[in-house]
């Protein structure tokens, strides 16, 4: 887990650039590869579905991981479209660093063109409880990030493509 006081400059991989820098090979090449940064999930919000999840909800299960986890298209699992470079929480929620596969692919070009930025995740509740019409998720075991149209938690959104 990130310490709040480290801030998003402790989850940006090494090789990930910054805004407005192009990335490329060390042949000179265009980069094969597009980045994206944001969040999967924000803490203390209330999700379409009446999920609020807890700042050390996705602490074992990110302390287990050993595999990066992938990259799907709208959680189906036969559309990997890229792999989890990095995943951690900080003050805000789960943040993300994804690759995708392709640059110049088509989840690529809805990404740069605006037309798909959610962020989502694929999740097993292993401690909750119970308030009301809400679950307060506070043990959460993840299987996949997903790029998505339309997430559960609105605000979960990708900010970040280099």
């Amino acid at each position: 887990m990130i310490a709040p006081t480290q801030g998003m400059a402790a989850l940006r991989p090494r090789s990930c650039l910054p805004v407005g820098e192009s990335a490329h090979d060390f042949h000179g090449q265009r980069a094969a590869h597009l980045r994206l940064a944001g969040y999967a999930a924000l803490f203390h919000r209330r999700d379409a579905g009446g999920d609020v999840i807890l700042p050390g909800a996705f602490a074992a299960t990110l302390a287990r991981r050993r595999e990066p986890l992938p990259l799907l298209w709208q959680h189906r699992p036969h559309s990997r479209i890229g792999t989890v470079e990095h995943l951690g929480e900080d003050a805000r929620g789960l943040r993300v660093v994804a690759r995708l596969g392709s640059a110049s692919g088509r989840y690529a070009a809805l990404l740069r063109r605006g037309e798909v930025r959610g962020l989502s995740f694929g999740y097993r509740a292993s401690g909750y409880r119970v308030a009301g019409a809400d679950r307060i998720l506070h043990a959460i075991d993840l299987f996949e990030i997903s790029l998505v149209t339309d997430p559960l938690q609105h605000a979960a959104r990708v900010h970040l493509i280099t």
